[in-house]
């Protein structure tokens, strides 16, 4: 008995040890530092590891292979340990943007212990920081006038489940009479409701584009485009589960078909101009692939649309009635008329030539659209600017 408390004595004292030394040597550490001249300093308690490595979207990239081809991603970079058993990197200057980052050590990914703000992105966590500027001010919370963000559950006949669903009211709505106009604002693969307000940061651009005079006040609405989910993982009633990049029944109708369940709810409870001119529909990759085909498969309701590094490729499940007939649909829709249909896309995003395939059956039909092309590739980076460049050609005529 003796023998067994000692053992049990030593085991608590050496975790308070550690514990102790963990508090001391560790929590006191400042990660990220952004410094006066725009590089980034970060820094990792680790004394008996062998190595330390960081990888963010600030770093220079390399390209590996993915089911989708050569794609870029970030090169990890080795940090340096000093004597205290604490390791460093610090960045190249960097430019005005929210980035994201991790730390790799011995081999096993950790995120950073002295940052606790972060992004679920799929099944992946990393830290954030945002380097001040012209681009990045649209991603914080500034002392300017602030709209709501909720999470409400509509009921979906099509679907036959009651869903959750992401809305940011502007600035004033809940004191005003007035009505407003919406922005369905749709996720990509991998995605959820949670997505465009966490990793977009749409209501911080929104309350800072508004504030500006840059955009109409409006009611932006992010829906859940993964039909088999009733809300994000954790969210709702199948509990906590790990994310997948695709899940089931996400890209083979079924959303589509239902779409109007969500504008249906939105317009009896909101206070919104029910009209073709005050809605807008925008999606990022998968969200640009169903916002292809919602828009002219309900061809007389959408006023403007947004495509975001779009998904559109022929699909084998993509056999369900709202994928039938796109020339002729989208002719309808053209025929009808939209005040704008816009398109944007990375030079080196692995969906750029399906881009460009679809550019040309617009252009051959003689359908008028917008056309962005920036730099990168299939990241939130050019996301939030498209996003930033869209909302303010809305809803001005």
């Amino acid at each position: 008995m003796k023998k067994s408390f000692v053992l049990f004595f030593g085991l608590v004292m050496s975790h308070l040890a550690f514990a102790q030394e963990a508090l001391f040597n560790a929590a006191d550490l400042k990660s990220p530092e952004i410094n006066a001249d725009k590089t980034v300093t970060f820094r990792f308690f680790a004394p008996k590891a062998d190595s330390v490595f960081i990888t963010g979207d600030f770093l220079p990239t390399m390209k590996i292979k993915s089911r989708f081809g050569l794609v870029d991603v970030p090169k990890p970079a080795l940090m340096q340990k000093d004597a205290k058993g604490v390791w460093t990197f610090t960045s190249d200057a960097l430019a005005p943007e929210l980035y994201s980052y991790s730390f790799t050590v011995d081999g096993l990914r950790s995120i950073d212990p002295n940052n606790p703000f972060l992004n679920r992105d799929v099944a992946t966590v990393t830290n954030i920081f945002i380097v001040g500027g012209p681009q990045a001010d649209y991603y914080k919370v500034n002392d300017i006038a602030h709209g709501s963000v909720t999470r409400r559950w509509y009921d979906s006949p099509g679907l036959g489940i009651d869903r959750r669903v992401t809305i940011y009211t502007p600035p004033g709505y809940e004191s005003s009479n007035a009505t407003y106009p919406v922005l369905y604002l749709l996720h990509g693969a991998g995605g959820d409701e949670e997505a465009w307000i966490a990793l977009g940061r749409t209501a911080q651009i929104m309350d800072n584009l508004i504030a500006q005079g840059k955009a109409k006040p409006m009611i932006v609405v992010m829906p859940n485009g993964n039909a088999s989910q009733d809300a994000a993982p954790g969210e709702g009633n199948t509990g906590f589960y790990k994310p997948q990049f695709m899940a089931p029944r996400t890209m083979e109708g079924s959303y589509e078909g239902a779409f109007m369940d969500i504008v249906k709810f939105v317009e009896k409870n909101y206070r919104v101009n029910a009209k073709k001119e005050s809605r807008a529909i925008a999606g990022l990759s998968m969200g640009g692939f169903h916002s292809m085909h919602i828009s002219r498969f309900y061809p007389n309701t959408f006023d403007y649309v947004g495509l975001f590094s779009a998904a559109i490729m022929p699909r084998e499940d993509a056999t369900a009635k709202v994928y039938s007939n796109i020339d002729e649909t989208l002719k309808v829709q053209k025929e009808n008329g939209t005040k704008l249909y816009w398109i944007a896309i990375g030079k080196t995003d692995f969906l750029y030539q399906a881009n460009v395939d679809f550019r040309k059956k617009l252009d051959g039909m003689g359908m008028k659209y917008e056309y962005v092309e920036s730099e990168g590739g299939h990241i939130w980076r050019n996301w939030r600017v498209y996003l930033s460049q869209f909302v303010p050609k809305l809803f001005n005529e």
